[in-house]
């Protein structure tokens, strides 16, 4: 049970809130769309079957990949968190896991990502080297580029067209609007929590916003990046035709926005915490439920 504490503390498993909720409501965009193609009552059970058993293996595609992701992340950032004071107590600088078991987990995370999605359709499947790129590269990314934040956006990105793919096997234009909704926001919220390492990143010759912009204009950024999410919310519920339960967690998603801005300053970074974890696990959160409530009461959505 330590083992597993020491690994779920590794790839910082309660993260996981972040792009769930998001995988969440692709999938059950392409349930909407499979059950509105194909169901007939005389397959509804092996309709069921195959929609629970695809859950699953959603569920287990995620973990995965972000698990490898973040392992990855540890590990080749080990150099600079054992110089950070604020990152020196990770596991990997402080020796409570080995360099090369986190290493080695990670191989077997990707493994595992790849076999999933195998078994989920063939389009996962040779999509499923694509992305592991993209969300192994992002671990490079801060070594030559203060869009690093992006890449990570882009990487997280993935969950809602990936999980509606994993249902109906064809590109949609609405999941893809929500991946670019995901892409800002956590664009946004990362450029805050880096703002911690601001100095750290220009000593160590390290990319992000904040360490080329300075505190101030790096939230700008940032606002700006939540703004556009905010933006696409909006459009995506009208477009769309979604009905009240979307626009009731529009009204929550959107206020963690404006929350989160209104509680971190420039010279005042004691909240970042609050504002990375707390009111961005909230906002996807309570989002993603209000969307699948309304993909499932609103006769009126448009797929």
């Amino acid at each position: 049970m330590y083992q597993i504490k020491k690994y779920l503390s590794l790839i910082k498993f309660s993260h996981t809130i972040f792009a769930m909720p998001f995988a969440m409501i692709g999938f059950f965009l392409g349930v909407h769309q499979f059950l509105k193609r194909d169901l007939a009552s005389s397959v509804s059970d092996q309709i069921n079957y195959a929609l629970g058993y695809k859950f699953l293996l959603v569920i287990f595609a995620m973990v995965f990949a972000r698990s490898a992701a973040m392992a990855f992340n540890r590990f080749l950032d080990r150099t600079f968190d054992a110089k950070n004071p604020r990152t020196a107590i990770r596991e990997i600088p402080s020796g409570v896991i080995k360099s090369k078991n986190a290493l080695y987990f990670t191989v077997s995370c990707c493994f595992l990502f790849v076999i999933t999605c195998y078994f989920i359709n063939p389009l996962c499947f040779y999509l499923s080297f694509l992305a592991l790129f993209i969300i192994l590269f992002y671990s490079y990314t801060k070594r030559f580029t203060v869009w690093c934040h992006l890449v990570l956006g882009i990487g997280l990105s993935l969950a809602p067209i990936g999980a509606y793919l994993a249902v109906t096997g064809v590109f949609n234009l609405l999941p893809l609007l929500f991946s670019f909704i995901v892409l800002f926001w956590v664009s946004g919220f990362d450029i805050i929590y880096a703002l911690q390492d601001e100095h750290f990143d220009k000593e160590n010759k390290l990319y992000s916003i904040p360490a080329w912009l300075g505190k101030k204009r790096g939230l700008f950024v940032s606002e700006s990046l939540h703004f556009l999410a905010l933006f696409l919310v909006l459009y995506t519920g009208y477009s769309a035709g979604f009905s009240y339960w979307y626009w009731i967690g529009s009204v929550v998603f959107c206020g963690m926005l404006v929350f989160q801005h209104s509680i971190v300053k420039p010279n005042d970074l004691s909240r970042v915490n609050i504002a990375f974890m707390t009111a961005n696990g909230i906002a996807s959160v309570v989002f993603a439920v209000f969307v699948i409530l309304d993909l499932f009461t609103n006769t009126h959505f448009i797929n």
